[in-house]
């Protein structure tokens, strides 16, 4: 900082202080707690005894500020010898095995990672056999220094960034958007701005034409003409936008890389905005108009008259077009407040849904309202309704049953429904699903989250974010929902009975980490079979994480794994994880962008929280195309893979990044990213296509000062032990968030061939990951249904 910057933070922190302290001017204990806003107190009350330098019990201004200046202006080595004196709870100027366990406890409870005893126990012994290079059983000021030195770049960002009333808030970056015309946002947008183009130019044609053929009626009524133009285009080309099959056929053509396909609702929502300015400039131009008239002498009619009765026979119909416009606008802006996102985000989504099929009545409005309407409507329209007709028909043409439901960590239903024999998806499709038990008229989209190679049941993950999808999280924590009865007790019976040992199907036990304990059963091809997982001390989940990359059923598969061990019935018929028979119906697939993937050479998989179910799809679809390729010889075991790759699929590399907020969310889809590393585990490394990043942001970063030693202690032990305490995957996770320019630094420093960016998760992060792509040249393409 320059000297004016010193001067503005000195104010700032003067302020903040205040605001703070009471009249005498001093913080407590109590109060810094609360400023600071830690989770665990050990941290708080280790920075208070250091800010306090007088030993008073309470911090004034001065020592504050003293403090401060040392740790925001300070050397490396003065915040490093800041942190010792926090790791020396008993300020013996060294740190022994207990107090080191002391912070790494304190640290995972900041950082919201819970591990057994017996795993920090492992952490603690990691850093401190590694720290104590003289073995004498304590960590001197010299050998925490030297340790730290191994971990390149962290005493220089040594900060207590969780501390945010105690620094100055970063001064905003304003990203400058990328121009119009350049290369980078051309790259991304050319589909997208030429649509509109061609969308503002073909308005500007009808409006001119329309508003040309009334000269002679005045400047009002070329307004409301060349507006009524436009609507007629409007009114029934907007739901061509909807209409999924058709997109989802479209998809596979040439015209995908010509339209932005991607970007169907996103038009579609600004046609309704278009439709909504329209429909009141044409309105306020016919009011004009009307009102004129009714000033004139020689006008038979009353203003009211003209404006809301059939007198004046104006219109095709039995002189209807003022009452139907009328009629038309009051239907238009119900259905476009209705259709806001804080009444669909709000719980309140059967109020959109209800009042969104107003097009029905407002297709019939205005048929009788304009005169030429319906030769506008008659291509789109029957279109629509023969879209319509197919979905109905295909979904109610015989009701389905979700055969299985478990319920995951951070309210997440995995249900397992059975797969019709007709239908035909690809990896990343979504569908939707309506459950009578739960809404009868209700329908909503969610992605597929299984393999289209697995034949017998359809996966979906479905996180609790809304009123339907809660009541169906909730539904399922009875002990005994009304709808799983009779059907739960037969499937439970029939495990019983199956005490026929799989043949060639041997259990074989599997580390997950301390976290998680699983069971997994190898076949005769050598494919893995997840039979159950479960975080340690919690009931068994079942099986959600199961991998069934062969034609094998899987619950029968699990049902031989429980006749082999009585105990493991019970486990699996706990109430997280339940047999039913619960009537549902489906309609689609359909398309997304991620059905480009197979056609990318180096794609980047994004997904934020329950945004992995359409890359989960994908993944498993590889897999499975991996294991197709490989083959082992009968007599020595030795396995080969071909060199040919599918004729579909042009990967060269995928770098999948998972993002979660806590270590829970990560418990979804371990056993399949197990799998896939075992997978890669075996290949050359100049033969690994799959490169995992996982990210986990509830937890400080390692140059965090409340972190650091957890963050050194969990990459010391995943060295040794060749595997993460967090997931127990190879790959270690990374805390904070990620540092997207170095992440597409090093994408782009691979030259793997064009790379092209899929994302599914938060609009926010969309927007960020958006214009790091724009900055790298990267496709970017975004689950968006």
């Amino acid at each position: 900082m320059n000297a004016e910057e010193d001067a503005k933070w000195l104010q700032w922190v003067t302020h903040q202080f205040k605001t703070i302290a009471g009249e005498d001017g001093e913080i407590n204990l109590q109060d810094f707690k609360k400023a600071l806003k830690v989770k665990e107190s050990f941290f708080a009350e280790r920075f208070f005894v250091l800010f306090d330098s007088d030993g008073s019990g309470t911090i004034t201004l001065q020592e504050l500020q003293k403090a401060l200046t040392l740790l925001i202006h300070g050397s490396p080595m003065d915040k490093l010898k800041f942190l010792f004196q926090v790791y020396d709870v008993d300020g013996s100027g060294s740190i022994d095995a207990d107090e080191l366990r002391t912070v790494l406890q304190s640290c995972l409870y900041e950082s919201a990672i819970s591990l057994p005893k017996e795993k920090l126990d492992q952490l603690t012994l990691a850093l401190f056999e590694s720290a104590d290079k003289d073995c004498s059983g304590t960590i001197t000021f010299e050998e925490l220094r030297d340790e730290l030195q191994r971990f390149p770049g962290v005493l220089e960002n040594l900060t207590i960034s969780a501390a945010h009333w105690l620094t100055p808030p970063a001064p905003q970056r304003h990203r400058r958007q990328p121009r119009l015309l350049t290369s980078a946002y051309w790259h991304n947008h050319r589909s997208h701005v030429l649509c509109l183009a061609v969308f503002v130019g073909l308005h500007m044609l009808l409006f001119a034409l329309a508003a040309s053929a009334y000269r002679a009626f005045g400047s009002s009524v070329m307004v409301a003409k060349g507006c009524g133009q436009c609507l007629n285009f409007d009114c029934s080309f907007i739901a061509v936008l909807m209409l999924r099959r058709c997109l989802t056929w479209l998809r596979a053509t040439w015209l995908a890389q010509v339209l932005p396909l991607d970007h169907n609702i996103q038009f579609h929502q600004l046609m309704g905005y278009v439709v909504v300015g329209l429909s009141l400039v044409h309105t306020v131009a016919h009011v004009v108009n009307f009102a004129l008239q009714a000033q004139s002498e020689t006008s038979p009619f009353r203003f009211w008259e003209l404006l809301l009765t059939t007198r004046p026979g104006i219109g095709w119909v039995h002189g209807s077009a003022s009452p139907t416009g009328v009629a038309l606008l009051l239907l238009l802006l119900l259905m476009f407040a209705c259709s806001s996102s804080c009444v669909r985000r709000s719980g309140h989504f059967e109020v959109f849904y209800w009042t969104h099929l107003s097009y029905l009545p407002m297709w019939l409005l205005l048929i009788l309202h304009g005169p030429n309407f319906w030769k506008w409507l008659l291509v789109p329209g029957t279109l629509f309704f023969l879209e319509k007709t197919i979905s109905l028909a295909a979904s109610r043409m015989a009701a389905l049953h979700i055969v299985e439901v478990n319920l995951l960590p951070s309210k997440v239903t995995h249900l397992l429904i059975k797969r019709p024999p007709l239908f035909h998806y690809r990896p990343g499709d979504y569908l939707y699903l309506n459950i009578p038990s739960i809404a009868r008229y209700e329908w909503h989209p969610f992605t597929i989250s299984s393999a289209p190679e697995q034949k017998d049941t359809i996966w979906l993950h479905i996180r609790s974010q809304g009123q339907w999808t809660n009541r169906l999280f909730e539904s399922f924590k009875k002990p005994e929902p009304v709808f799983c009865g009779s059907k739960r007790l037969s499937r439970r019976l029939e495990m019983k009975r199956s005490q026929r040992k799989p043949q060639g199907l041997q259990p074989q036990p599997i580390d997950f980490g301390a976290s998680a304990q699983g069971a997994v059963a190898s076949n005769k091809e050598g494919i893995v079979e997840l039979i159950s997982y479960r975080p340690e001390g919690a009931p068994w989940q079942g099986h959600e994480g199961l991998v069934n990359t062969g034609t094998k059923d899987r619950t029968r598969a699990q049902r031989e794994a429980a006749a082999e061990d009585p105990a493991l019935v019970s486990e699996m018929s706990s109430e997280n994880h339940q047999f039913c028979n619960i009537k549902c119906y489906i309609d689609g697939p359909y398309g997304t962008p991620t059905r480009r993937i197979f056609a990318s050479e180096h794609a980047v998989l994004i997904g934020a929280g329950i945004g992995i179910t359409p890359f989960a799809s994908i993944l498993q679809s590889i897999l499975y195309r991996h294991q197709k390729r490989k083959h082992i010889c009968p007599n020595c075991q030795h396995s080969w893979m071909e060199s040919g790759q599918d004729e579909d699929m042009k990967l060269h590399k995928v770098d999948f990044i998972w993002i979660n907020r806590d270590q829970q969310s990560f418990e979804w889809f371990v056993s399949l990213l197990t799998k896939l590393e075992m997978d890669q585990a075996e290949e050359t490394q100049e033969g690994r296509f799959l490169e995992l990043h996982m990210y986990m942001t509830s937890a400080l970063s390692k140059n965090d000062i409340k972190a650091i030693g957890l963050q050194m202690a969990l990459d010391l032990l995943a060295k040794k032990e060749k595997k993460d305490s967090i997931t127990g995957l190879q790959t270690r996770t990374q805390p904070g968030r990620p540092d997207w320019n170095k992440v597409f630094q090093k994408v782009a420093a691979e030259k793997k061939g064009k790379v092209q960016v899929f994302f599914c998760g938060s609009p926010a992060l969309a927007k960020i990951l958006k214009g790091h792509c724009e900055q790298f040249s990267f496709k970017f393409f975004q689950e968006n249904f």
